[in-house]
């Protein structure tokens, strides 16, 4: 897309610095560097970067892009960022930072920057948890608009099945107070319609009595994936909804903040988090315990707080690449095939090949319709490549290469590891009602098409 010349006789940037409290800045400008997204791979190079202080300065930054002719997009921590050019205004939300934590209501009032971490520790001297995801250091309102999933799915299920309501920005520029009562349609849709249906600014969440769990990661050597894989898969058949696990082929480079048992070879993880009692918990996981001896055994009682240690995501930014899919089931075949293609032996240049089970209470509908659409898949296979030499070349070929082996089994995408922009690789979050729903609500919402850009569920979407 390229810059449409304004047709108001005025100059955008001198619109929008008049309009909104929040900084402006276009690119090569000091402070642009704030908008760089976690993936530094993901080009960003918009018109120019507003730093919203307000949902005023949200509607603001909407009303002068439609009258000049551009669209906008939007991002607070940097994850999940899509590509943007000359032709779009960035929205960066990192300034709506308030937090209110609300002990007897359970709940917390979140700002569109705040990040999952902050959240979760504010709320843990009360007794209380919020369901944040595996990485803590990713935003709570990106995570909870594409229905992110937590490490404890299969027991509490979705983070955004917690939601109560919603501050919004409609492209249109209206703010709006968004309950299951209020603006019921558009409460349904943005929870797993990420910024079709407007930009989000706050949200209220649910607090839950967690302050402690038993879970953590088992770490193998490469050399036993395959039995710990094919015992992994077994155990997980029948796995009661207080547990849940995922496991993960990891080749980590070998850097400071690397354990030496796990620097530059291959291993695989077993991650793995109970809220039952820990004697329970502990019981359930001695079979994969004895499997093979772990090199690492990080899994004990931990407090909520913790919770990012399960997974021990990355927080340094990095240029990446992901693939993923939801599996209907993972039979011999395909761990067979997986293994084949990212295990012992493969030249697999992927850091990461994690497959997830779901299923218990993320199976189960919630209390409130949303647009989330796969709540009876079994698995979600994810893969994460480092875009670096002298692997950079192979990484996007060979995560298509695994997931073009899994298409058998593939049965669709979750909205936050689906970073496509393209109508066909968008549909595959959702089934043709839910499409359909979402596109007429953008259009009620945004009829000039402000928000058209990015990952959004139009009638027709920009390639």
């Amino acid at each position: 897309m390229t810059v449409i010349t304004p047709s108001t006789g005025t100059d955008p940037l001198t619109d929008l610095r008049a309009a909104v409290a929040g900084v402006v800045v276009r690119p090569g400008e000091p402070g642009f560097e704030r908008a760089i997204p976690w993936n530094v791979a993901v080009p960003t190079d918009p018109y120019a970067a507003v730093f919203v202080e307000s949902a005023a300065d949200v509607a603001a930054t909407l009303r002068i892009a439609a009258r000049h002719g551009f669209t906008v997009g939007v991002n607070a921590t940097g994850h999940g960022a899509l590509p943007l050019d000359q032709g779009t205004i960035l929205v960066h939300t990192s300034a709506l930072d308030g937090l209110e934590i609300d002990p007897q209501a359970r709940t917390a009032k979140v700002g569109a920057g705040v990040k999952w971490q902050r959240v979760i520790e504010a709320a843990a001297p009360h007794g209380l948890a919020g369901l944040g995801g595996s990485a803590p250091d990713a935003g709570v309102v990106g995570f909870l608009t594409g229905c992110g999933i937590g490490p404890f799915v299969r027991t509490l299920g979705l983070s955004s099945d917690h939601v109560r309501s919603f501050e919004l920005v409609t492209g249109q520029g209206d703010i709006l107070h968004v309950t299951p009562a209020s603006h019921a349609e558009l409460f349904w849709g943005l929870r797993g319609g990420k910024a079709t249906l407007g930009i989000v600014t706050s949200v209220e969440i649910d607090l839950l009595p967690i302050s402690e769990f038993y879970g953590g990661a088992l770490y193998f050597d490469g050399a036993d994936a395959a039995a710990v894989f094919l015992a992994w898969r077994d155990w997980s058949l029948d796995l009661p909804e207080h547990a849940n696990t995922s496991i993960a082929l990891l080749q980590l480079p070998p850097l400071p903040e690397v354990p030496p048992p796990l620097a530059g070879k291959l291993t695989v993880a077993v991650r793995y988090a109970s809220l039952a009692d820990p004697e329970t918990a502990e019981a359930l996981i001695a079979p994969l315990r004895a499997v093979a001896t772990p090199i690492i055994d990080a899994v004990a009682v931990m407090p909520y707080a913790a919770m990012g240690a399960i997974h021990a995501d990355p927080v340094d930014p990095m240029p990446s690449f992901e693939s993923a899919t939801l599996l209907s089931e993972f039979n011999d075949t395909v761990l067979d095939t997986l293994l084949a293609l990212a295990g012992p032996g493969s030249q697999s240049p992927q850091v990461v090949v994690e497959v997830r089970r779901f299923g218990g209470a993320m199976a189960r509908p919630a209390t409130h319709r949303s647009a989330f659409c796969h709540r009876d898949a079994g698995y979600h296979l994810f893969t994460v490549g480092v875009l670096a030499p002298p692997v950079a070349e192979h990484v996007a070929p060979h995560a298509a290469s695994i997931m073009g082996a899994m298409a058998p089994w593939a049965i669709g995408e979750l909205p936050n590891f689906n970073p496509g922009t393209t109508a066909g690789r968008i549909a595959g979050s959702y089934d043709e009602d839910t499409l359909a729903w979402l596109s007429a609500l953008a259009e009620r919402h945004d009829p000039e098409g402000v928000l058209r850009v990015g990952q959004v569920v139009r009638t027709t979407t920009p390639v």
